[in-house]
């Protein structure tokens, strides 16, 4: 079960940005913090799901050669398009109007970053789709996710939930995490929890 596109389209026939992506501290902060926590600098292609009006794609731009971003609504991915031809970055990122639920556009991503979008599907739904999608991509990924902690009556799951799904996934390795009141930003890797310090071989850093 999830949210039918409809929910989406009506959404963005009243606002051109539903959650005010572009205005709110609240989303610079967790955006902010969202890219703190990707334990690479540069990735080579990264994977966005629901990238909405492309704010956080704008920036995930700046540290990927290359982005693959999807959105249900249609609308959504219009405002994407015009924001990264406004920034110079429209190059770099490729957008699909696809669905989370749909087979992944790629299999060489080594970055996945799902980001309020997990809590549209319910747990045996998004379990489904990380235990088909995730063993397509190759061992170190990077898969980090990020969620509204408050009930929506609309969502099938709860932000903890979603990321608690996520982190079940067999062969995902916790790296680390942010929470508060409002947020919970998990970082995971394929196949490996090696550390930041101990993978960039810093003096002193545990290596297992």
């Amino acid at each position: 079960m999830s949210l039918p596109e409809k929910y989406f389209d009506d959404l963005y026939a009243t606002s051109t940005d539903p959650w005010q992506l572009g205005s709110r501290w609240y989303e610079r902060r967790k955006y902010a913090i969202t890219m703190a926590l990707l334990p690479q600098e540069r990735y080579r292609h990264a994977f966005e799901p629901g990238c909405s009006i492309g704010v956080l794609t704008e920036q995930l731009s700046a540290r990927c050669n290359h982005v693959t971003a999807t959105d249900i609504a249609a609308a959504a991915l219009g405002h994407a398009d015009a924001r990264l031809l406004r920034c110079g970055r429209r190059n770099a990122v490729t957008l699909l109007h696809r669905s989370f639920d749909m087979s992944w556009p790629a299999a060489d991503f080594d970055l996945v970053l799902i980001s309020e979008i997990a809590y549209y599907f319910d747990a045996s739904t998004l379990r489904a789709i990380l235990d088909r999608e995730l063993p397509r991509l190759r061992s170190e990924t990077t898969v980090l996710a990020a969620h509204w902690r408050h009930p929506v009556a609309d969502y099938p799951l709860t932000g903890d939930e979603a990321n608690a799904v996520i982190g079940a996934t067999a062969g995902l390795h916790h790296l680390g995490g942010y929470r508060d009141d409002d947020v919970v930003i998990d970082a995971f890797r394929i196949g490996s929890a090696q550390s930041v310090a101990a993978r960039t071989e810093v003096p002193g850093a545990c290596r297992e």
